[in-house]
Formats: structure tokens, sequence, C-alpha cells
């Protein structure tokens, strides 16, 4: 048996016996009353589930071949969300705008085991980096397709997006603004300083440690430091506050991600620049090329894929704490999150909650391929 296997399938099977898959709440706030999956659907319903999850707890733990492991954990995944969604349309009484069908522990457990097999499967698979990305936009395809559809509208994370379609586009919006914005600042500066610790040895040190000193910082102590300054400078200067620029809202938050965000880059360019051969710098010396020339047509190209790893993880790290600059006015899907928590209304914390993830997943999935393509790259140039 695989040992990976063995873990996921007992995993999901005590979560179908002992965990609920469902629960039924009169409205947002309530507890609920949890349901299994047998009380909800009707016996070929949940027999056809129990059968796509028995083959896929098959194929964790004797399937050899990639592929099909894959498929059977497709499989499962499937017919989890389809028991799911029509445990909604089922519980829902017709027209009924108030009730609220969430998804249970073995909901969320099944999901989790799933999706570990799935990604096993993938990395047995050893796929190329185009490949993983088209995968990636398919499943996202799929799920939007269902999504457009209607097929979990009665699932209580549809409903409290139904509530703030409005908002919640506007919050994703400024979610993105927020951890891209100061992430291209932050590039802007990183890569100059890094190509300076390359170039000045001696200055590496003191740039490296102050850097470091900030990002052992927590982001909520920078966001609450930085209020105070960026306050005082709204008073004195009204174009600054025109600007936008106050002791809450995005500006503490955008500074702070900047700031948090230097080190990575900072490091991996100088890391990057060290590891480019002197042999190449010194044959486009010998051709003529300057010290500027060199560092943009040689010295930059070779260490693109360090610097870019130093960039992937800048980038899922900006999206996870641009949630935390909604507690200072910054805005985000970081703000669901925390009113969510704030009301005991945990559907509202899965609306926030959610798209973060699977933003930061993505980021990693695609910035990972284009670092894999431009090694290859590199390592197959002469």
């Amino acid at each position: 048996m695989d040992p990976l296997g063995v873990v996921l399938v007992a995993a999901g099977a005590a979560a179908l016996l002992f965990l609920p898959f469902v629960v039924f709440k009169s409205n947002r706030i309530v507890p609920g009353n949890p349901c299994t999956l047998a009380q909800v659907l009707p016996a070929w319903g949940a027999f056809g589930c129990a059968a796509a999850l028995a083959l896929a707890g098959g194929g964790a733990l004797w399937a050899t071949n990639a592929r099909v492991r894959l498929l059977l954990a497709l499989l499962g995944v499937v017919a989890v969300g389809a028991a799911a969604a029509a445990a909604g349309d089922a519980l829902t009484p017709p027209g009924d705008r108030i009730v609220r069908i969430a998804p249970g522990g073995a909901f969320w457990v099944l999901i989790v085991c799933l999706g570990l097999l799935a990604t096993d499967a993938t990395t047995r698979m050893r796929p190329k980096p185009a490949v993983r990305v088209l995968f990636l936009a398919l499943s996202l395809a799929v799920v939007g397709l269902a999504l457009a559809r209607g097929t979990f509208d009665h699932l209580s994370v549809m409903r409290e997006y139904a509530v703030n379609a409005t908002r919640f586009a506007h919050e994703a919006r400024r979610h993105l603004e927020l951890a891209f914005g100061s992430l291209a600042a932050a590039v802007v500066i990183a890569l100059p300083l890094g190509v300076l610790c390359h170039r000045k040895p001696r200055l590496k040190p003191g740039i490296l440690g102050t850097l470091n000193v900030i990002q052992t910082i927590p982001a909520i102590a920078l966001f609450g430091i930085l209020m105070a300054p960026l306050g005082a400078l709204a008073a004195a200067v009204p174009l600054a506050e025109r600007l936008g620029i106050r002791g809450i809202g995005a500006a503490p938050a955008v500074v702070a991600l900047f700031l948090y965000s230097l080190l990575p880059i900072v490091a991996n360019t100088a890391a990057g620049l060290k590891r480019v051969s002197r042999a190449a710098v010194e044959a486009a010396h010998g051709m003529g090329m300057t010290d500027l020339q060199v560092l943009a047509g040689v010295e930059l190209p070779l260490a693109l894929p360090v610097i870019l790893t130093g960039i992937r993880v800048v980038l899922v790290q900006n999206i996870g704490m641009v949630t935390v600059a909604a507690l200072i006015g910054g805005g985000g899907l970081g703000a669901f999150v925390f009113q969510g928590i704030g009301q005991t209304a945990i559907d509202l914390v899965l609306l926030g909650a959610i798209p973060i993830v699977t933003l930061a997943f993505a980021a990693a999935l695609v910035l990972d391929a284009l670092v894999e393509v431009l090694d290859v790259r590199e390592t197959r140039q002469p």
C-alpha cells in the first residue's frame, strides 16, 4: 500500500464517519444542525458519491500509475462538490434567502485529502511547466463555469457573495492593487540595492542586516508604527492628504508591504549575480561592452531565475499579508475575513479566505513554472 494513500484514506474515512458533511443554519449566525451525507442526499446520490470516493481511495492505496491516481482524485473532487451542491439544493426551501447550508468538516477534510492526492499524482507525473499552468487554467475555468451556472448558489458562501457582490469586486481589486503595487515599487528599489550588494560586498552585511530587522517586525506592529508618521505627514502637508497619504487606509499598508518585500528581492538579486560565470562577464568586457551593458545584457538575464524566485516569495507573502491591512482600513479581501470574525459568521470569513488562498496558490504555480522555464533555457545555452 502507498503510505501517503493510507494516511489520506484514513483521514477521509474518519471525516465521513465522525464529521458532518453539511451544516443547516436557520440564519447566518446560529451554530446550525449537522447533517451527514446520507441524511441530505437520496439513496442513489449518497451511494454514487460513496462509490466515487471508494474508487479514489482505492487509487490512493494501490494505484501506481500517476495518471490513474490523478483521474481518480479528480473524480472524487467532482463527486464531493456535486454532493455539496445537491445538499444545498435539497435543504434550501424554495425562495428562501435566509437559511444557510454550510459545508461541514467532512467536506473540507475530503477536499483537502483529494487535493493532496491530486498534487502527489501531478508531482509523480513531472509535467512540463506549460502543462502545469494549463492544468491550473483548466481547473479555474471549470470552477468558474460551475459558479457562473449557479451550481453552488444555495451554499452559504455563495449566499454571502450574492449579498456582497459589488463590494466583493471592489475589495478584490483593492487586494490585487496593494499586493502587486507594493511588489512593483519594491522591485524598482530592490534590484539596484541587490546590484550594489554584489558590486560592493562590504556594503552587503549592513544592507541585508537592516532589511532583516524590518522583516522580523510583526505585520500588525509595523502597520501601527507607520500610522503615526504618515498621519503627521498628512496633517502637515495638505497635498499628501489629498493624494491619499493618511495614518490609516492604503498608505501604511503599501509602505509596510514595500518594506517587507525588499529583503527577498535584494538577497536573491545579489545571490543570482554572484552565480553568474566570471568567464561570461569577462568575455562581454572583451567584446567592448560597458559595465552597464554587461549588467543589463549578461548578468541580469543569467541571474533572472534566482531573482524571480525572490519575487515569487514576495508576491505570495504580499497576497497573504494584505489580509491584515484590512484592520487599518486598507481594504482588500481581508475585510470580509475580519468582518466575519467579528460577526461570528464563518461563511463571510470563507468568502474572503478562499480567494486569497486561490490567488496565492496560482501566483506561486505560475512563477514556479516561469523560473523552471528560464532555468532550462539557461542550462541549454552554450
